[in-house]
């Protein structure tokens, strides 16, 4: 649409909410601000048109926002409004309309605490050190700071780090389009980020009942999308908790169900290995042990061998290939204690005597999705047992 004939007739512009909805209670906590045009012409194309200029795109903005806080002001709800704007819009703002728009507004009740200002990680190829200062301030008064993560770059994860916003915002366009391909690694990297900076998750734009599923996992505080809620001319603090608890009380029992069938792998594997101890002599005979143990564990495992409480492989590796079990000696004497949680789980397992199942990771020699079942076999000595990408694989409950 020609921005134009938008400028021209600014009364055909008004705003629309998209309900944002808390995780925990199922309630409307917030809105997203945005605006159409004659009822039916949403104007998301005109806000980041690079041709249009930028004082059109703030001075309709300013008409939805200004609409907005009126009926924010007239409400006694103390729901969210989220507020889009633009790095640029945010940094030309010389006279700080925005802000003293805001401030006028919290004259007739509108508390900066419920306000959201939201900006997108392609921001942050305008001036980002000035970016950074100016929201630092915006924060000063009270206000909260979204990020929209996008996936356009992995170098922004450390800018959004610096950032710290209060809520990280997630397009479930994301699942959609990595859901076959490294979809686990990128909503875990953003899930630990949004815990070491303090931020809440929200996940937009989810418009199936997988993409809720993906979120409720990945432990999303606030949802959002059509799926849940359509935007409204209204604001609106309603409950939805009988539209969507039967779908999250689903997720649960099926993750229940998951966690149930690897407990239970677990614990069959605890007593399996246990009643192999008796064959355990000592170090001295550690190959022949691990012999006793690829019989075990033929179906599940392809690797095997046995470190020391510090570390340090004491057996040969077992390790099956073409389906036959041989022993490979390169390993021995390797020490491991450098790895991500080696030491913190063998002391776990010394302490606790119970065995351990790693989360799914990578093998670094074979590339392909594994889990390692560790057990003590004595105060000093520890078997660790690689699953096979295909034993997983065929497990379900695994794959989690």
């Amino acid at each position: 649409m020609d921005p134009l004939e938008i400028m021209e007739q600014l009364h055909k512009v008004k705003p629309m909410y998209h309900p944002i909805v808390s995780a925990s209670k199922f309630e409307v906590i917030g809105h997203e601000l945005f605006g159409i045009y004659e009822d039916n012409y949403r104007l998301d194309e005109f806000f980041i048109d690079e041709n249009v200029p930028e004082d059109f795109k703030t001075e309709v903005y300013n008409l939805l926002l200004e609409e907005a806080l009126d009926s924010e002001s007239s409400s006694e709800d103390d729901t969210y409004l989220f507020i889009h704007r633009s790095a640029r819009q945010l940094l030309e703002d010389r006279e700080e309309q925005l802000l003293q728009n805001l401030f006028s507004y919290e004259e007739k009740g509108v508390s900066m605490e419920r306000l959201v200002i939201e900006v997108t990680e392609h921001d942050f190829e305008e001036d980002f050190e000035s970016l950074h200062h100016l929201l630092l301030y915006y924060k000063t008064y009270g206000i909260k700071i979204a990020v929209h993560y996008t996936g356009a770059s992995s170098s922004n994860i450390d800018l959004i780090r610096q950032l710290q916003p209060h809520i990280l915002k997630i397009d479930a366009r994301l699942i959609r389009h990595h859901y076959a391909d490294g979809l686990q690694d990128i909503m875990y990297t953003l899930q630990l980020l949004a815990r070491r900076i303090g931020a809440a998750l929200l996940f937009q734009n989810i418009e199936e009942s997988f993409e809720l599923q993906i979120a409720w996992k990945y432990g999303a505080d606030y949802y959002q999308g059509n799926y849940l809620a359509a935007p409204d001319r209204t604001l609106q603090k309603v409950s939805l908790k009988d539209e969507i608890e039967p779908s999250i009380s689903s997720f649960i029992h099926r993750e229940q169900r998951l966690i149930e069938k690897r407990l239970m792998f677990l614990k069959n594997w605890e007593t399996r290995t246990k009643n192999l101890l008796p064959k355990w002599e000592g170090e001295e005979k550690v190959d022949d042990f691990l012999s006793f143990l690829g019989e075990a564990f033929e179906e599940e495992s392809f690797r095997l061998f046995l470190c020391n409480q510090h570390g340090q492989q004491i057996s040969s590796n077992l390790r099956k290939r073409n389906g036959v079990w041989k022993k490979e000696n390169r390993e021995k004497g390797s020490n491991w204690a450098f790895r991500p949680y080696f030491l913190e789980n063998v002391m776990q397992m010394k302490t606790w005597e119970c065995g351990l199942l790693s989360d799914t990771y990578a093998d670094i020699e074979t590339k392909e999705l594994i889990r390692t079942f560790s057990f003590p076999v004595s105060e000093e000595c520890f078997i660790f047992i690689d699953l096979s990408y295909s034993f997983i694989f065929d497990n379900e409950s695994l794959l989690t």
